[in-house]
């Protein structure tokens, strides 16, 4: 009798199965936040400068571009590992006395570039006052202006290392796509709405490389992109001429009167401008005068409009500012003759004698009652001293009286 078949043909199968269950996705996403990727990609070559400035500083043999090549083959490698145990390091950190370090990839990864161009200092480079000369900047600076010109270390090469170096410290996935999918379909459709994928700006004559989850930030601040006037003009003006058209061309740009600088104090948008000059024209036409006829009073000059306005015909709508007014005014005034400016004066005149008058007339009314009071205080003084005289002669002789009676007295009374 056979046997029943066992299972040992299906372990094969099974554990296969479970091979690919522990090793899980196998399809992993790559995008990255472009963006902070090339902000990072930037760093590299001043911190390969300065270490290449600070290592053969005082060298008479070596100069930055005779080690530029290895140095940056070891900063490659110092950074790859620093960044690979970055997570081992903050935990060991974590609630230590210094353990209060960004979280932020840019931040992470300029320290650790720094920290490498320090470790490359000789011992001349190590001196305090060399790493705070203005001469230490300007050799960094021109060795970084040099290594671009020569294409040395170019950016595309340099985003390539920052990307490997920011997934391995953005551990909290802030910054790259950490999603895994177990067929390669699944992944395609991912890439095509991952918030990481790039986008190229469609604004033209930007060429800014961002990826999609930056696009509404980017729109906002895109300096290409065009957008209605911020002064509420009819025209549509790209961002990044929008100042220079607000204070130039455009209509709605606010202008002081014309009349500004003889009394009117108004502020308008330029495109409403003549229908202020029309709707003011009296007002305008006062201040004119007033810097004209400076001795007339108020209301001479308000007839003096009045009688200017009638002869104008029309005229004075043609004028555009305080001179042409000014002209157009002195055309018209010729007509009905000087403007009389007597009365004012006059009357000024008069004021001020009758105020003259009126002082005089209270220095001699202070004069008389002065005079006045000084007689009364003396006939009252007069007064006082025959009264106080009489009291004591009265006083003195009933005290005589009561000391004789008091003599009398006493002698009666010895007898």
């Amino acid at each position: 009798m056979d046997l029943p078949a066992k299972d040992v043909e299906l372990l094969p199968e099974n554990e296969k199965i479970q091979d690919e269950k522990e090793r899980g996705p196998t399809f992993h996403c790559e995008l990255y936040d472009t963006e902070m990727v090339r902000k990072i990609a930037q760093v590299f070559l001043p911190g390969l400068s300065s270490a290449c400035v600070d290592n053969t500083t005082g060298d008479m043999f070596r100069s930055p571009g005779s080690v530029a090549v290895d140095i940056r083959k070891e900063m490659i490698d110092y950074l790859t590992q620093r960044s690979e145990s970055f997570v081992a390091e903050s935990v060991v950190l974590e609630g230590g006395p210094d353990a209060e370090v960004s979280d932020h990839p840019f931040d992470i990864i300029s320290d650790m570039v720094d920290d490498f161009a320090s470790l490359k200092r000789n011992l001349f480079g190590r001196v305090s006052g060399w790493l705070l000369s203005e001469k230490r900047e300007d050799k960094i600076d021109d060795f970084v202006q040099e290594m671009e010109i020569n294409g040395f270390w170019l950016l595309d090469r340099r985003e390539t290392i920052a990307q490997i170096l920011v997934k391995n410290v953005d551990f909290k996935n802030i910054f790259h796509c950490d999603k895994k999918f177990n067929t390669a379909e699944e992944l395609a459709e991912h890439v095509r709405n991952c918030g990481f994928r790039t986008m190229n700006c469609t604004n033209e004559g930007c060429t800014t490389v961002f990826c999609a989850s930056h696009l509404e930030k980017h729109d906002s601040t895109c300096p290409f992109k065009i957008i209605p006037c911020e002064q509420q003009c009819s025209e549509n003006i790209m961002r990044r001429e929008m100042d220079r058209h607000c204070i130039t061309v455009c209509p709605m740009k606010i202008v002081n009167c014309p009349f500004y600088a003889v009394g009117c104090q108004s502020t308008v948008p330029h495109s409403v401008l003549q229908q202020h000059r029309s709707d003011n024209l009296r007002s305008h036409l006062l201040y004119t005068l007033k810097s004209i006829h400076k001795g007339a009073s108020e209301e001479d000059l308000k007839k003096r409009v009045d009688q200017i306005v009638e002869l104008s015909s029309g005229q004075l709508a043609d004028a555009r500012d305080v001179r042409s007014l000014t002209l157009k005014v002195k055309d018209l005034e010729a007509k009905p003759g000087p403007l009389e400016v007597i009365a004012a004066e006059k009357v000024s005149e008069e004021s001020n004698k009758a105020g003259e008058n009126s002082r005089e007339d209270s220095i001699e009314a202070v004069k008389k009652g002065g005079e006045e009071s000084t007689e009364v205080a003396k006939i009252g003084s007069e007064k006082s001293t025959e009264e106080s005289t009489a009291v004591d002669k009265t006083g003195s002789e009933k005290s005589t009286e009561n000391i004789n009676k008091v003599g009398e007295e006493f002698s009666s009374i010895r007898i």
